[in-house]
């Protein structure tokens, strides 16, 4: 650790409901990616302190289950009402660790309020089902009940969002949750403990561990740990989903993407060119569900190029915080210098790059992690760029005679998280969604990231497990079902009974 790491701010745990610095000894540095330079220091979990919080969570659950759904609910009303007044400050340790533009991190924000907001109506969606008399003097009925502790482990891109899509709803169905936020922005993390513990959550319930790896393998091994939800790159997906359950967990696992946008000839242009720009170089193309592949039907590459050139060229690339900021740095000079490899990988390959990236400078922010908006046309599916998720500003062309080859073409894609179409024909459209293997469709739209109420998640290599995240299919994940028949004395039958039961 250099001398200038022991004087930044140290990003500690945050367990059973108190703020607590590493015992490890380990730290790391934490960046702003405007300036390229470190802003604070995190500490990083020992597998000691990884148990310390799942022991605290294992103390707090037996009375917090006990909590009547609602009451649980009521201590989320006022998280609920504390985020919404705390969404800038949100947004701004956002911004300062991750890069994105203030207004990007504000929308980031405010979709995962909206999580908090579906958690609030737990009591109505852990009601079960009730069905009287299924055999003479026998009801018959079901409850959801918690599962114990869980944990989640969440990516850069999203700090505040994902944690969100996860334990809201973990806690409202009366679980106890340990978080591992990314090592590169948990600030994040502990302004979520301050306002659970503001509104009224007791100690335990909810508990950070910050960390990297050591702490992630904690996690999976921990006896205690009864679910555990990860959002991030496929190889690590398939590395937590494989020790997960190995371990005998149940296990949510959300993968990379390559995800598509089919432009047919019909389509609106202008409409079309903008939500690409949004989609594609929004967050800086760091998002699992950025559109990084047009699929150009027939002359509408030709329609879109121009416009699509002279804009990437034009976007606004500067410090997240700038008013007129429309994209900011890359997370990390890693990230910065893997993006860049990958746009030489596709010149070198043969295909077109119209607009170059490579070697922004965004002046008084010279250090910063910046990679201006890239543009490719003409590329083929054996390219680089095409089969790797670049996680970048970086939008591909691929053009294409026919509908039914963007449709053959994005099938045999190994991901499968989102995709859109782009058309006037109605019928094109409905084709294409009965079709496409992808799990989130957008039909004119270009990012189908489903709301609340319902439930995201990708197919084939996108996702690993049984469930989607959030939404009902949250529900179940964070609960067991319970099937209950009863039968009172007064109404039973005299003898054994030898036979399968049957109704009479």
């Amino acid at each position: 650790m250099s001398n200038l790491d022991s004087k930044l701010d140290t990003i500690t745990h945050f367990i059973n409901g108190a703020k607590q610095d590493t015992a490890s000894g380990r730290y790391a540095d934490v960046f702003n990616p405007a300036l390229g330079e470190p802003v604070a220091r995190v500490a990083l979990a020992s597998a000691e302190e990884v148990d310390a919080a799942v022991h605290a969570a294992e103390a707090a659950f037996p009375a917090w289950s006990a909590t009547p759904p609602l009451t649980r609910a009521r201590v989320l009303f006022k998280y609920l009402q504390l985020c919404q007044q705390h969404i800038d400050d949100f947004a701004a340790v956002v911004t300062l660790e991750h890069g994105k533009t203030f207004a990007d991190a504000q929308g980031e924000v405010a979709r995962g309020i909206e999580m908090v907001e579906f958690a609030v109506g737990i009591p109505q969606m852990l009601k079960g089902e009730f069905t009287e008399q299924i055999s003479r003097g026998i009801d018959a009925w079901s409850v959801r009940q918690p599962l114990g502790v869980v944990a989640g482990i969440t990516p850069f891109n999203f700090p505040v969002m994902v944690p969100m899509w996860m334990f809201p709803l973990a806690i409202a169905c009366g679980n106890t949750f340990v978080l591992k936020p990314s090592e590169r922005d948990p600030s994040a993390s502990l302004l979520h403990a301050k306002l659970l513990k503001e509104a009224g959550l007791p100690d335990g319930v909810f508990n950070v561990v910050q960390g990297d790896k050591l702490a992630v393998d904690a996690l999976l091994d921990h006896p205690a740990i009864q679910a555990l939800s990860f959002v991030g790159s496929t190889p690590i997906a398939e590395y937590i989903y494989a020790r997960g359950c190995a371990a005998g967990k149940r296990v949510q696992a959300l993968g990379g993407a390559k995800n598509h946008m089919v432009v047919m000839p019909d389509a609106d242009m202008d409409m079309t060119v903008d939500a690409l720009m949004g989609a594609a170089f929004g967050s800086a193309g760091e998002r699992c569900m950025a559109i990084s592949v047009v699929v150009a039907v027939g002359d509408a590459g030709d329609k879109i190029i121009d416009a699509l050139a002279q804009r990437t060229a034009a976007l606004k690339v500067r410090d997240g915080m700038a008013h007129d900021a429309e994209m900011g740095p890359v997370v990390s000079s890693a990230a910065k210098q893997r993006i860049e490899k990958l746009i030489g990988e596709g010149v070198a390959q043969g295909a077109t790059l119209v607009v170059d990236g490579r070697n922004h400078v965004v002046p008084e922010r010279e250090n910063g992690f910046f990679v201006g908006g890239t543009l490719f046309d003409h590329v083929t599916p054996d390219m680089s760029i095409y089969k790797e998720e670049i996680f970048g500003p970086v939008l591909c062309i691929v053009r294409l005679p026919d509908v039914g080859s963007a449709v053959e073409l994005i099938n045999r894609n190994e991901y499968g998280n989102g995709v859109a179409i782009y058309t006037r024909d109605g019928g094109t459209a409905r084709e294409f969604v009965r079709q496409i293997q992808v799990g989130m469709v957008g039909v004119n739209v270009p990012l189908p990231v489903p709301m609340a109420f319902n439930s995201f998640g990708g197919w084939k290599r996108s996702l690993f497990g049984d469930h989607h995240a959030y939404g009902p299919e949250g529900v179940r994940f964070y609960t067991r079902h319970k099937a209950v028949m009863e039968r009172w004395p007064n109404t039973s039958t005299a003898g054994a009974e030898f036979a399968f039961p049957q109704m009479k």
